[in-house]
């Protein structure tokens, strides 16, 4: 039984280093097609994203994403000037693309990185090693996509958490307020009844006078 557990997670760890290959591919930026490494990930496109962004920023690097409404290259991540020695020896413009891979796959994402240098796609310059060298840079980047996608599901727990006490609080005020408003029936209640009593009284008094006449 021990061996076919042992099996079955071998075959796991096998699949999954698998489906995070890096392979030679294509996207549209700055208005032409351009080369370039991709690779998918079975983590949400958030958490890849944060992976590359945390990482480039240990190397020392900080972000500079496309926007703009009618910008076609929004959402591109522009790394300018960067020296990634696990890559090249030299300086190059990393430009990357994290997108969902499809609208039901919301765990499941692709990236392109581009390698630009003196404004011209470096892909065609770059020795076959050199293009492995970026190829395995992405493979490895599965550690650091684990611990950016468990630091989101840390982060929407605590939403999680933080909503199931808001809404305890709330119950908790309700009751008070209730409770609040129970004693004060309670107490009218007592006061409801002396008056009756009193009136009570007044009416018998007046009640005798109308016999004694």
């Amino acid at each position: 039984m021990r061996k076919i557990a042992l099996f079955f997670i071998a075959t796991f760890c096998f699949l999954h280093s698998v489906s995070a290959q890096a392979y030679e591919s294509s996207i549209q930026f700055d208005k032409k097609k351009q080369s370039s490494i991709a690779i998918e990930y079975s983590y949400p496109q958030e958490a890849v994203e944060n992976a590359v962004i945390r990482k480039m920023e240990r190397l020392g690097y900080k972000v500079k994403e496309e926007k703009g409404f009618l910008n076609k290259d929004r959402g591109f991540l522009v790394f300018k000037n960067a020296y990634i020695t696990d890559i090249s020896k030299d300086r190059m413009d990393y430009i990357i693309k994290v997108d969902r891979k499809s609208r039901k796959a919301s765990d499941e994402s692709e990236l392109n990185m581009i390698m630009m240098k003196n404004a011209e796609n470096a892909m065609g310059r770059l020795s076959a090693f050199d293009i492995g060298k970026a190829k395995s840079f992405l493979n490895d980047l599965v550690p650091d996509i684990e611990a950016e996608n468990l630091e989101l599901q840390i982060k929407d727990q605590e939403e999680t958490v933080a909503k199931a006490e808001k809404k305890l609080k709330g119950l908790q005020d309700e009751k008070l307020a209730l409770d609040k408003k129970f004693t004060e029936n309670l107490n009218s209640q007592d006061e409801t009844i002396k008056d009756i009593d009193a009136q009570r009284q007044s009416l018998e008094r007046l009640k005798e006078k109308r016999k004694k006449n």
